[in-house]
């Protein structure tokens, strides 16, 4: 029996996983660094922000900047991008609102907080919401299933009675190690992700049914 519903925020709820990659690229650009799209993808796309960090260092050894001074320089390109277009999914914050009527539902995301508080108010959520975490509230990050077993002690349900709905590889297999059921959003315009451990994969979350989950 299904206790809880959790959901990734960047790619799952919002159309924002793309726009951290166009920021990475604009920044790299603004510092003199060359940065393809190919190469940006596979830094950013699905990456926590510790495996971001980690990625463009050994890419360009000669950054100097911190964790938390990445996410600063990045936050001024994200913002105007976000702020561009309507980012919201429409048909996954549909799902939550209706979950929310009858089930605990949460926000795990590894963006800074901050960004995530930003998301869920565009989105108008947050008295749906039991609580959000963000990249500060755990550790280590998605992959490892730190952030989704948090998430479920702070509910106090076991995780093998809860769902989690993330659009990437590694949010994914936190999700599944942590021990819950899986349900992979796998938009056909957006880049290509491992969903070979889900439990289910849907193109739009408004196709979901906890009937279609299967151990």
């Amino acid at each position: 029996m299904i206790e809880a519903y959790f959901f990734d925020l960047d790619g799952t709820l919002v159309d924002t996983e793309i726009l951290w990659v166009e920021a990475t690229e604009l920044l790299a650009a603004d510092m003199g660094y060359s940065l393809d799209r190919e190469t940006a993808l596979s830094l950013v796309y699905g990456i926590s922000w510790p495996g971001v960090y980690d990625g463009l260092v050994q890419k360009f050894p000669t950054i100097d900047w911190t964790l938390d001074e990445m996410g600063d320089k990045l936050a001024p390109y994200f913002l105007k991008l976000r702020d561009s277009r309507d980012v919201r999914i429409h048909s996954s914050i549909d799902l939550l609102k209706k979950l929310a009527e009858t089930h605990p539902v949460a926000v795990v995301s590894g963006s800074y907080c901050n960004d995530v508080k930003e998301a869920i108010e565009i989105m108008d959520i947050m008295p749906l919401l039991r609580f959000y975490l963000g990249h500060e509230d755990y550790h280590p990050g998605k992959p490892h299933p730190a952030c989704y077993l948090a998430a479920a002690e702070k509910l106090g349900v076991d995780p093998t009675a809860c769902v989690v709905f993330e659009d990437s590889t590694a949010g994914l297999t936190a999700g599944v190690d942590a021990g819950m059921y899986g349900v992979a959003l796998s938009r056909p315009d957006r880049p290509k992700q491992d969903y070979s451990r889900a439990h289910l994969v849907l193109e739009d979350l408004a196709d979901f049914d906890p009937a279609l989950l299967k151990r």
